[in-house]
């Protein structure tokens, strides 16, 4: 039987509070990416990231989005262990990450992808407006809720209890 291996303590851990922010906050624009191109382009089959060419090049486009948030998912737990390896782990300050990133993939995708570059659309054949309207309202509560978390961090921070 093994004994578990422990890292070794660290003499100078210090809380990271902006890089814990921004390494949740890549973890959580791929998790909606993740979320985004699993409901609605694999399950419900309303659209591909791409819908402006073939189907085969649709299902291309929506590999290398899958591709993408993969990759993006293992660089952020990497830094995320690394983070909690040296022990600057800033718990309070990723949750708010976590919601910025969310919501800035979402608002990124619902007005650049959907309506500047007209990379797709929600759905097809119906009027998409009411869906565009939830898909942004939807990345805006989330950004709120990351800007309140953050708000909220950032005190408890100055006041001594960054975690």
């Amino acid at each position: 039987m093994s004994t578990p291996v422990h890292p070794p303590a660290v003499p100078d851990a210090r809380p990271e509070p902006r890089r814990s922010m921004v390494v949740s906050g890549v973890i959580g624009a791929t998790v909606m990416a993740a979320v985004d191109e699993i409901v609605f382009h694999q399950l419900l089959g309303w659209h591909h990231f791409y819908d402006r060419s073939t189907t085969g090049v649709g299902l291309m486009s929506d590999g290398v989005l899958h591709t993408a948030e993969l990759l993006g998912l293992v660089a952020g737990f990497f830094l995320f262990a690394d983070l909690r390896r040296r022990r600057a782990w800033a718990t309070a300050h990723a949750r708010a990450g976590f919601f910025l990133g969310l919501g800035c993939f979402q608002l990124f995708d619902g007005i650049v992808d959907h309506k500047l570059l007209r990379l797709h659309q929600i759905r097809y054949g119906v009027d998409v407006t009411p869906y565009d309207w939830a898909w942004n309202l939807g990345g805006v509560v989330l950004l709120l809720v990351g800007v309140a978390l953050a708000v909220r961090a950032a005190r408890s921070g100055r006041a001594g209890t960054t975690s």
